[in-house]
């Protein structure tokens, strides 16, 4: 493209390689300013325009290159023409040349009844004319490799000037962008006077910028950010709950996707807390979910039957400072009773207990003061689910 961005022979353009050639300066031919886009929320087909940038730069630089074209094209006509008026006269010369050897030769016949200065300047013209045709002879191969050269640089002028013409007709082209997919338009957002604005026609962006999405709203993708230590446990195809900070009720099923394969720090810790990219797929949509929205996903590492979890802060492993097994403090008629368990699959938050306590039975969240009677706010109520995860959460 060259280092001004408009071809190799932009410079030979008007305007070219000058900054603009005075209309906008500092490359304002490819500012790219949003001049017609999508309404924001709208569904569109595959196929569609959904975004128009300023084209009035690129269409002008468009024009210019089929002028060069044609200037081109015309130039390399003329060259034909002058190289077969140069072939011609070539022949011409040695036609001549070989007209004066015939001469010289039929003049040999008259020797003898010359004298013999005459005969001998005969023979000197004979010499002469046959070295000439000679020489006009060798130059023909000489002359149609020179030929042959001028020709193909002027076909590679045309030829360059052609692909210089699509990459144009391309550029403006590309400054229509439509739709890849059936979907739904999401744009995206800038800073605009020290606050995040939505993008809106009329802005300016820089090439690369993503400024919009088109969604497919029957099959979602959630981005999300894992701990580096945790992602270890992930694996392609695991289930996943995913809940909707907007509506509390709403529980989605999902999957694993994707799973980054590089570190990134994350924005709101420190450097050293490194996390990667996770990305989770949909499996049942809602008409409520929407592009966009902040969600929370529980990835499933592992499934049991559960029929009584309790959690973590319930469980206590030790005593006076002493580790010991496994044990809860369980309400009874008579206070807080000790009882040993046993502890089955585990979270961060709750825990399966497989052995020692029953469904509704009431446990202390810390340890309880042998003095006071029962704190209700110290008890947890036991629940039987259907079935208790291991999981981790995302965020």
């Amino acid at each position: 493209m060259g280092s001004d961005g408009l071809g190799s022979s932009a410079s030979s353009l008007p305007g070219g390689g000058g900054g603009g050639g005075g209309r906008g300066g500092g490359g304002g031919e490819f500012m790219l300013v949003l001049q017609d886009a999508a309404k924001p929320g709208s569904l569109v087909r595959k196929g569609d325009p959904v975004a128009e940038f300023d084209r009035q730069y690129m269409v002008t630089r468009l024009d210019d290159y089929k002028a060069s074209l044609i200037q081109t094209d015309a130039n390399f006509k003329k060259l034909e023409a002058d190289l077969n008026v140069t072939k011609k006269a070539h022949e011409q010369t040695i036609a001549s040349a070989k007209a004066d050897l015939d001469k010289a030769l039929l003049d040999m016949k008259t020797l003898p009844v010359l004298s013999a200065m005459d005969a001998e300047r005969r023979r000197l013209a004979l010499e002469e004319a046959q070295a000439r045709y000679k020489q006009i002879l060798q130059e023909v191969k000489f002359m149609d490799i020179g030929l042959k050269a001028d020709r193909r640089v002027a076909e590679l002028d045309v030829k360059q000037s052609q692909l210089e013409l699509k990459r144009a007709e391309a550029n403006v082209n590309r400054m229509i962008m439509k739709a890849p997919i059936d979907g739904l338009v999401v744009m995206q957002t800038l800073f605009r006077g020290g606050e995040s604005d939505q993008i809106k026609v009329g802005d300016q962006l820089w090439p690369g910028m993503m400024f919009m999405q088109i969604v497919d709203p029957s099959s979602m993708i959630i981005n999300a950010s894992v701990n580096q230590v945790n992602v270890g446990q992930l694996r392609i195809g695991q289930k996943a709950r995913v809940r909707f900070d907007a509506f509390p009720d709403l529980e989605l099923p999902a999957h694993v996707y994707s799973i980054g394969s590089v570190a990134k720090s994350s924005r709101f810790r420190p450097d050293w807390v490194k996390e990667l990219s996770v990305g989770l797929r949909l499996d049942k949509m809602d008409p409520r979910v929407i592009p966009d929205l902040s969600v929370s996903c529980d990835i499933i590492l592992e499934e049991t039957q559960a029929d009584v979890v309790v959690p973590r802060s319930a469980i206590f492993l030790e005593e006076d400072g002493k580790p010991t097994k496994p044990f809860v403090y369980v309400q009874t008629a008579n206070g807080w009773q000790k009882r040993e368990i046993e502890i089955g699959r585990q979270n961060h938050i709750d825990a399966q207990v497989t052995s020692g306590l029953k469904v509704n039975e009431v446990v202390a969240l810390e340890p309880p003061h042998a003095a006071k009677p029962p704190d209700p706010k110290q008890a947890a109520f036991l629940r039987r689910p259907s079935r208790q995860d291991s999981c981790w959460r995302v965020s």
